[in-house]
């Protein structure tokens, strides 16, 4: 009886999913979002619809989904994009990063929390949701300089964020009175050791890519590489996002017909994005908002205050073509969820006198910002005008 109501959930998100497709393009509406709340009205909060197998089944549906979006992120920083908005990239989203963690920081310590809490929320407010702002760009097929900089400052949020949290969980550790070394060790280890990673599998693999016969045979190729590398990057305690990025990176500067895989992924990574936006919707507890005070009102405000004046400063300081709406840069960044809590569990347990305000606000707060934040990356799309443009190399047309 398990293996057929898990069967019939199986089917019933698939169809959901396609559904919900169909609505955000006939309303205009983010399908992220139309799948979220579906998860949070049929999970544990509300209906209670969900088979309890599938729902353990979350976070490795999680790793699959995201080590796809990783792959196909890193697929967008070739030599070409590299070229022509490399700075911009790198600016912008240093810019972001910086500036949220500063603004997020220094608004909590002049409402009067502690110096500590301060430090690991303003590290929190700088990781992103790559998946959610990815599948945004995808479904209102968005081309143009705009969309290629968002791109790349998502593929490289993660690097920023993760050196920010390390560097304030030593601010922290050293406020309390203990030493934050490790920290920093930590993320160079998770950092460069994932980046070199994706490039020793991503080296051999974007050689050998294009090589066998199309088809089924190069879906499987990229498929291989894809979660041989999120496999590793996970046993080795490295980040695989990081890694597959990296791994995409490499793969399309070295391969000689490299968009093949990018484009196999893109076909096949839909089902397993229905899979994790729903059991994300059902993982959240929407009683945590009533629980957010003014802490969580706090850091939801002073995120996005930092998000809009990063992303604006980088424009400016980058200048060049997509950054004379750099404000909206900002507006596009604010999806989060796997990456900021997996941030808090790591501070909760470092700072455990803080525990519950940091898992609150973090998981609080990714309800706010994953319901909100792809309705905000499709404005700013809207905005500089570059939705729509289907071109000859989008894998949907």
């Amino acid at each position: 009886m398990e293996i057929a109501t898990t069967l019939i959930a199986i089917g019933a998100l698939l169809l959901l999913g396609m559904l919900a497709d169909e609505i955000g393009h006939r309303t205009q509406m983010p399908r992220v979002t139309l799948l979220i709340l579906c998860g949070l009205a049929a999970g544990p909060a509300f209906l209670d619809l969900l088979p309890e197998n599938l729902t353990q089944l979350y976070e490795t549906l999680a790793v699959l989904a995201l080590s796809m979006v990783a792959f196909v992120l890193g697929g967008k920083l070739s030599r070409v994009h590299l070229q022509n908005s490399g700075k911009a990239v790198t600016v912008v989203s240093a810019s972001a990063v910086v500036s949220t963690a500063i603004v997020v920081f220094a608004g909590l310590a002049l409402l009067g929390f502690p110096l500590e809490l301060a430090l690991i929320l303003a590290a929190l407010a700088t990781a992103t949701d790559p998946a959610a702002t990815s599948d945004v760009i995808r479904q209102y097929r968005a081309k143009g300089p705009f969309t290629t900089i968002l791109s790349g400052i998502v593929a490289l949020d993660d690097i920023w964020g993760i050196l920010v949290f390390a560097f304030c969980l030593m601010g922290a550790q050293a406020l309390m009175g203990g030493d934050g070394s490790g920290a920093l060790l930590h993320a160079v280890w998770e950092i460069a050791g994932s980046l070199l990673l994706g490039a020793i599998v991503g080296l051999p693999a974007g050689y050998l890519s294009g090589r066998l016969q199309p088809g089924d045979p190069t879906l499987a190729e990229a498929l291989g590489i894809v979660f041989l590398t999120a496999g590793l990057a996970i046993w080795l305690d490295l980040s695989f996002l990081l890694a597959g990025i990296a791994c995409g990176a490499m793969v399309v500067n070295t391969g000689r017909h490299h968009t093949r895989p990018f484009y196999e992924i893109e076909h096949i990574e839909w089902p397993f994005m229905i899979f994790f936006f729903v059991l994300a919707g059902a993982a959240l507890q929407p009683d945590l908002l009533l629980k957010l005070g003014l802490l969580g009102a706090a850091y939801v405000l002073l995120r996005l205050a930092g998000r809009l004046a990063g992303g604006w400063l980088g424009g400016k300081l980058s200048g060049g073509a997509g950054t004379d709406r750099s404000y909206l840069f900002g507006l596009s960044l604010l999806p989060q969820a796997g990456v900021a809590l997996g941030m808090a569990l790591v501070a909760a347990e470092v700072l455990p006198q803080y525990r519950d305000e940091i898992l609150t606000v973090a998981i609080g707060s990714t309800i706010v910002f994953e319901l909100l934040g792809p309705a905000a990356t499709q404005l700013a799309l809207r905005r500089v005008g570059e939705t729509g443009k289907a071109g000859e190399d989008d894998p949907e047309t």
